[in-house]
């Protein structure tokens, strides 16, 4: 398995669990496997739905800002990485 950084979280929204995550790198998708990581978070998760804007989207691409409801707590400056298997 190798992990990808493709963004950093800069928001959190703790009633609804949702973390605002800017996009750093190529793509990610709905379906990727991504890890969470920082220095009192580690835990990975499948992301099931991501939005942009309020509006659902299947794929973020560099610079986007995107919402994802996680399982646990995040913290700003987490960093996202994708999970793949070699």
């Amino acid at each position: 398995m190798s992990e990808t950084l493709v963004g950093v979280v800069d928001h959190w929204f703790g009633k609804i669990k949702v973390a605002g995550v800017e996009i750093t790198a190529n793509q990610l998708s709905a379906g990727d496997t991504v890890r969470f990581a920082g220095s009192t978070t580690d835990f990975e998760t499948v992301i099931d739905s991501m939005q942009i804007e309020h509006e659902s989207v299947l794929n973020a691409s560099k610079g986007d800002q995107v919402g994802m409801k996680v399982p646990d707590r995040v913290r700003v400056g987490d960093l996202v990485y994708r999970i793949t298997e070699d």
